[in-house]
């Protein structure tokens, strides 16, 4: 049977921000809900929502507390439990609790990222940490329970070096993690008139070489190391920085004692980013810590070069060539190695173009509808499996 031929299902997208504001995760989700809203009932379960799109059943549950947000993740998971017991075929959750059948995992595991590459005293105090600790303990039970093996159970990773970090941590599951990587919207480029209008709506010039940076954490995503970079590097090089405006404060202080004031552009949250990739020069992304990265990926899509941070720090990177699709950096801590890879790409047109080229290309095998397709095969094969394990007991 083709998926075409396949039964309308019901449902239930489990997901407590969705929000496009709100990170690569939340992007990754709603674009996903909306392609298999196409051929199936889709209710989503939320508690902030910021969307609406024909055929989806939205379910907001408004928080039960503001903080901790420990004990609100836990009321989620108890209400959610309720409403999707029954009537649903599929219950799928991007977050850490521990029902639904299917699991997507966007972030490392609480457990990685509290014991891995600690070692003697160190690794005990973390131990004492979790144990005494009812927020880090609910984390890694509800963690444990969400990636225990059971019949009908799929766990999604979105990129190969978080399917490693849940199998290594998780050694039940290793062989047993599907990969399925976000998608993309390959967009209609700006033409030359349209991305001069909205540089001179911004007063940019066009001599000015525009560096793009997309985070709602700007200390994890790497923006101190690339300030300072900044520092280094001719003064027509102009940077927007997009993302979560409650950090502006704090980073507009570091710009002014670093003395790139002038260079510097705080945009804070938008609605769509996509006007921003597209009068931009450059994408950069020395992030520490992405399992992913949408916004790297979304910038291919534009046909921007990119400087992304290398595979240890960013799912996305053990998929692309280094001065083949992208600049990879080997540590983007390195204020010098950052500066080092954008005066390449202000200094060889050529290369802009190649790489520009080359990862639009990348990112056109990340259509939407190709990834909701798989995602489909995935909740068949899980509601077979579960049938399966019914019919034998």
């Amino acid at each position: 049977m083709s998926l075409e031929d396949s039964p309308r299902l019901k449902i239930a997208v489990l997901c407590r921000g969705f929000l496009y504001r709100a990170g690569g995760a939340e992007n990754y989700t709603i674009s996903m809900v909306q392609k298999l809203s196409e051929r199936h009932e889709v209710h989503v379960f939320t508690q902030h929502l910021d969307h609406s799109y024909p055929g989806i059943k939205y379910h907001l549950l408004r928080p039960c507390v503001k903080r901790p947000s420990w004990i609100d993740l836990l009321c989620f998971s108890i209400r959610t439990w309720f409403a999707t017991r029954n009537g649903f075929d599929v219950v799928h959750s991007h977050e850490n609790i521990w029902h639904g059948s299917i699991q997507t995992v966007h972030v490392r595991p609480v457990k990685v990222g509290l014991f891995h590459g600690r070692k003697g005293w160190r690794l005990y105090l973390r131990f004492f940490q979790a144990a005494t600790s009812p927020r880090i303990w609910t984390y890694l039970l509800m963690e444990r329970i969400r990636f225990r093996v059971s019949p009908g159970k799929v766990v999604i990773a979105c990129s190969d070096s978080l399917r490693t970090e849940i199998e290594k941590a998780y050694p039940t599951l290793k062989g047993k993690v599907c990969l399925l990587a976000p998608g993309v919207h390959l967009p209609t480029l700006y033409n030359n008139q349209e991305k001069s209008e909205f540089r001179n709506e911004l007063h940019l010039s066009s001599a000015e070489f525009v560096l793009l940076f997309v985070a709602n954490d700007y200390e994890k995503k790497g923006l101190r190391p690339l300030l300072k970079a900044l520092q280094t590097l001719p003064s027509n090089i102009t940077m927007l920085v997009v993302g979560n405006s409650a950090h502006i404060a704090k980073y507009s202080e570091l710009v002014r004692q670093l003395g790139v004031t002038h260079q510097v552009h705080f945009i804070g949250s938008v609605d769509a980013v996509d006007r921003y990739y597209n009068v931009a020069d450059a994408l950069i992304h020395p992030t520490t810590e992405d399992s992913f990265s949408m916004v790297t990926l979304e910038a291919l899509a534009h046909g921007l070069p990119v400087i992304v941070s290398g595979p240890a720090f960013c799912g996305i990177s053990s998929s692309l060539k280094d001065q083949v699709n992208a600049l990879i950096l080997q540590d983007p801590r390195d204020p010098t190695e950052i500066a080092y890879c954008v005066n390449r790409l202000l200094t060889d047109r050529v290369l802009r173009m190649e790489l520009g080229e080359s990862g639009r290309n990348f990112a056109a095998k990340y259509g939407w509808d190709e990834i909701a397709r798989k995602q489909e095969v995935i909740y068949f094969r899980a509601i077979k499996a579960t049938q399966s394990s019914n019919l034998n007991h």
